[in-house]
């Protein structure tokens, strides 16, 4: 069983070391890959004989398409195998605090390039994940905090849903390991908080204080950052428990930040002399 994965960053190597795990043969494109994006004679061979194809690559910024499909579309087109796409719930634009799930209407949000793509893919009969923030090891909390980054800012109703970025890979295995339908999957989590409740809750286990309370004018947030406030909305992950069979590991963001934390002290314990 082969395996070709289309970027291999933070969530896709996740997802590649579960593959090798169960037995799969991994290709991918990417800086700590094996296959060059851009020579499309050798992913074509590569295509051939795979099983599966997982994309993980975002649309282009500056012209919408998605990179994967615009350049490796003439191989995909013959391939017969498994395909699957990290999409995001962005797609699903502002709910204003509300619950939404895959029938919920998608391309109404910023995020019009990622709408057009998770559609491109659901076309060609892929298996969509939908995914929220994504946490986990080296990208958590805990760094923002450590960095002297994090913040809290004043908007009272403010939820987002997250996930792990094991418990992502462990969602994609279970779609790529059964016999289930290809569409949208949502991989939330179970309770969509504040960014606020995340950040105090990284700094109650690391017994520090938390930032102090700002306006958005006050924290000075990016345009990027303040697009990310511009949207609330609760992901429900109904599907995917029914359909994949998957149940989060950390169901919320209390026990994934424990377990993070629990892996970096024990990592700092076995370095020690």
């Amino acid at each position: 069983m082969h395996l070709v994965i289309f970027g291999l960053g933070y969530t896709a190597t996740r997802i590649a070391a579960h593959a090798r795990d169960a037995g799969w043969g991994v290709s991918a494109t990417g800086r700590d890959g094996t296959l060059d994006f851009a020579d499309t004679a050798r992913v074509a061979d590569v295509l051939d004989t795979a099983d599966a194809v997982l994309s993980s690559v975002p649309p282009d910024r500056d012209g919408g398409g998605d990179p994967v499909l615009d350049t490796h579309g003439a191989a995909l087109a013959r391939f017969g195998g498994w395909r699957g796409y990290l999409s995001s719930t962005g797609v699903y634009g502002d709910a204003g605090g509300a619950w939404v799930d895959e029938s919920a209407p998608t391309g109404t949000g910023r995020r019009s390039a990622r709408s057009a793509a998770d559609a491109a893919w659901l076309s060609q009969g892929a298996h969509v994940f939908r995914l929220p923030g994504i946490y986990g090891p080296g990208r958590s909390a805990f760094d923002k905090v450590r960095s002297g980054t994090a913040h809290r800012i004043a908007m009272p109703g403010q939820v987002f849903s997250r996930v792990h970025v094991e418990d992502i890979a462990r969602g994609v295995m279970a779609a790529l390991s059964h016999d289930v339908p290809p569409g949208a999957y949502n991989l939330s989590d179970t309770m969509p908080a504040s960014h606020n409740a995340v950040t105090e809750e990284a700094c109650r286990l690391l017994n520090v204080a938390p930032p102090p309370l700002q306006t958005m004018e006050e924290a000075e947030l990016s345009p990027m950052a303040r697009g990310f406030y511009a949207e609330n909305r609760r992901v429900a992950n109904v599907k995917a428990k029914r359909v994949l069979g998957w149940y989060p590991l950390y169901p919320t963001f209390r026990e994934g930040l424990a377990a993070i934390l629990e892996a970096e002290r024990g990592e700092g314990a076995s370095a020690s002399p």
